[in-house]
């Protein structure tokens, strides 16, 4: 905008007040378009600013919506390895990988002792390369002399003396560690697989919907210490068992373990979302897990009178044989070795190895699970009056033994 102002104007006082007044009224229209503008621009700028604020907002609240792993945030999602397994990697090339990386594979752990490798050597090779990863559990710490079995290079080997298969898994089966695997069989070492195949077994539990199950018990030839593990002919599978007489009945009605929704736990098998939830619930200083069963249906996946049962048409015997708390005086030289013939002429009482006495701290053990037991009872009482949001399923058949 231009305006031309004659000398001749300025001269004149009446001109000059129309001039003022004119360049008045210029200024004030001027200034409104500027701040005008100014007033626009600065509102963009504004909602600009809204918008990426926004948009960070969304960022951040869409950040921590992630589910995260701890000790993960300093870290790109991508990069971070959730979950691992038990199989062996090669120091070279990918020859030893496995060759079909879609196909399921399962998880066979062994509690055992030297004394029972006849047995375990058994039940290993009736469980397929292809399908199964093997870990032993050495609780005696013996583990070279397994060196001699056609699958000991490819098990995975643990030592640890004196422990339980519960503080093993506590410690070496964490849910990350096994989550590729569709099934854990987690087994004591003195059990007869005669009549048991592992295809047909995980066959059935999926046919089932078996979450946690074991394989039945031979009647004749196990120690059956519950009715409902033991085998019924002309069976596949059952949930629930029949007692008529004494205390503890069970009948059709009944709705809480040790009549229906239980196993035991010499043979348990878990699904991989039901392991998931049993390892949270094994406790890390109580290794015999006496109590542990009667709660297993809580980790069923749903109704634990249908998702837990025992399958009848393969099944297994359970010897019963005695492991941990029995030892040798042989076992007890602190150098490992039996007395040499100077030893037994100069001490006439000394022992020849075939006449060993055995110490048997078996009173112990099962005095020790029994106070376990009451252990656990104690904190799962405690825990469901202090957890105010859980809702328990099966109440009021919560510690309902028989109908």
């Amino acid at each position: 905008m231009k305006i031309l102002i004659s000398a001749s104007a300025l001269s004149n006082p009446a001109s000059r007040s129309c001039l003022f007044t004119l360049f008045v009224a210029v200024s004030l229209i001027c200034g409104a378009f500027f701040v005008g503008n100014i007033a626009k621009d600065h509102k963009e700028k504004i909602m600009r600013w809204g918008l990426i604020n926004n948009m960070q907002k969304a960022s951040s609240n869409a950040c921590k919506n992630q589910c995260r792993p701890h000790g993960t945030e300093a870290l790109p999602q991508g990069i971070v390895a959730k979950m691992s397994n038990l199989e062996m990697q090669p120091l070279w090339s990918s020859t030893m990988k496995r060759k079909n990386p879609k196909s399921s594979m399962n998880l066979l752990a062994v509690a055992v002792g030297i004394k029972q490798k006849e047995i375990v050597d058994k039940i290993i090779r009736k469980f397929p390369p292809k399908d199964f990863v093997v870990m032993l559990f050495h609780y005696d710490g013996v583990v070279d002399e397994w060196k001699d079995l056609a699958w000991a290079e490819r098990a995975i080997h643990v030592s640890a003396v004196n422990q339980t298969k519960w503080w093993f898994a506590k410690r070496f089966l964490h849910p990350d560690i096994v989550a590729e695997y569709d099934y854990i069989f987690l087994w004591d070492e003195d059990i007869g697989i005669e009549n048991f195949n592992p295809r047909r077994y995980i066959s059935i539990v999926k046919e089932e919907g078996l979450e946690i199950s074991q394989p039945a018990l031979d009647p004749v030839k196990s120690e059956v210490h519950h009715q409902i593990t033991a085998r019924r002919r002309n069976s596949k599978a059952h949930r629930r068992m029949y007692k008529f007489k004494g205390s503890g009945r069970c009948d059709d009605h009944s709705t809480a373990p040790p009549c229906i929704g239980w196993v035991e736990m010499m043979a348990p098998v878990f699904s991989r979302a039901a392991w998931r939830c049993s390892w949270y619930m094994i406790q890390n200083d109580l290794i015999h897990a006496w109590g542990l069963d009667m709660q297993l249906g809580y980790c069923a996946q749903g109704d634990r009178t249908k998702n837990v049962g025992v399958v009848d048409s393969e099944y297994i015997v359970h010897m019963g044989l005695p492991t941990l708390g029995v030892t040798t005086e042989h076992e007890l030289n602190p150098v490992g070795q039996a007395p040499s013939n100077q030893d037994q002429l100069s001490n006439p009482e000394a022992l020849p190895p075939s006449s060993y006495r055995r110490f048997d701290n078996r009173p112990e053990v099962r005095r020790q699970s029994f106070i376990e037991m009451q252990i656990f009872r104690k904190r799962w009482r405690v825990a469901v009056e202090e957890d105010r949001c859980w809702v328990d399923p099966y109440w009021p058949f919560l510690n309902e033994t028989s109908h």
